[in-house]
């Protein structure tokens, strides 16, 4: 295991994506919480990019769970049967918007508590709807999040509750409302879960990660602002190119001055 980080190398951590990514967002396109709440149950186990190809249509005609309902679980399936576990999920949704039409009045409930009981709703799914329909700084702890968070040494936990339980203790709050989506974009496109990317981390010098690509350690060259992880690079060297959104490339350059953090 890593070595865990110090509070002056986690503060140097989340400055450096605060000042690279200030307002990160979060990849699945939804409308209002309740389409947020569905797009994120039907992200189990499904990539964000195969759920937002299906889900603009769905949204179009059932963007309410009084819509849903009318839609019926058969034609709700036939919207999203290109996502993986469709059949489970379809039923799923449509029993979490009868409870939200019988019990809340239509209404995502805010309470983290309360979305557990619905149907096809976790604990992450819960966190995700919590911090991103009403700004609750809340961290779910999703595959790249527990990834990140053991590699680095910012919070050490062997199941998703005890990294989220260390997150919660360790990130500095002014931090924790964004926490969640720096964490995921940089698991995401800069430490991969076979291959990290640390040439193009943000944050290597402050990782304890004792398996860093080698050329981690290379100074930068002075004849260009380009990242030495860059798509243009790793191809010259042979390596995988991986695309990255805009806010994860923000959160991949280089700072100016990269304070060690200690």
């Amino acid at each position: 295991m890593p070595k865990p980080l110090s509070r002056a190398e986690i503060e140097a951590m989340f400055a450096r994506f605060a000042s690279a990514e200030p307002n990160p967002k979060g990849e699945l396109g939804f409308l209002n919480p309740f389409t947020l709440l569905v797009a994120v149950v039907l992200s189990a186990q499904a990539t964000d990019k195969g759920v937002n190809r299906a889900t603009p249509a769905l949204f179009a005609v059932a963007d309410t769970p009084q819509k849903m309902l009318a839609l019926g679980e058969a034609r709700l399936r036939d919207y999203i049967k290109t996502i993986g576990l469709y059949r489970g999920k379809a039923r799923n949704i449509i029993g979490l918007s009868k409870r939200l039409v019988e019990e809340f009045g239509g209404q995502v409930p805010r309470d983290r508590e309360v979305l557990e009981t619905l149907p096809g709703v976790g604990r992450k799914t819960a966190n995700v709807v919590l911090n991103t329909a009403f700004g609750e700084p809340l961290i779910a702890v999703d595959t790249h999040v527990f990834r990140v968070s053991n590699r680095t040494g910012l919070a050490i936990g062997k199941t998703p509750l005890a990294v989220e339980a260390a997150l919660s203790r360790r990130v500095p709050e002014r931090y924790r409302l964004h926490a969640h989506h720096w964490l995921i974009l940089h698991g995401r496109y800069v430490c991969l879960a076979r291959r990290p990317n640390c040439p193009a981390c943000l944050i290597r010098d402050i990782c304890h990660f004792k398996d860093k690509t080698i050329d981690v350690l290379a100074p930068p060259s002075s004849s260009s602002s380009r990242p030495a992880g860059s798509a243009r690079a790793s191809a010259r060297q042979g390596k995988p190119r991986v695309k990255r959104s805009p806010a994860a490339a923000k959160l991949s350059r280089r700072p100016a001055a990269s304070p060690r953090g200690k």
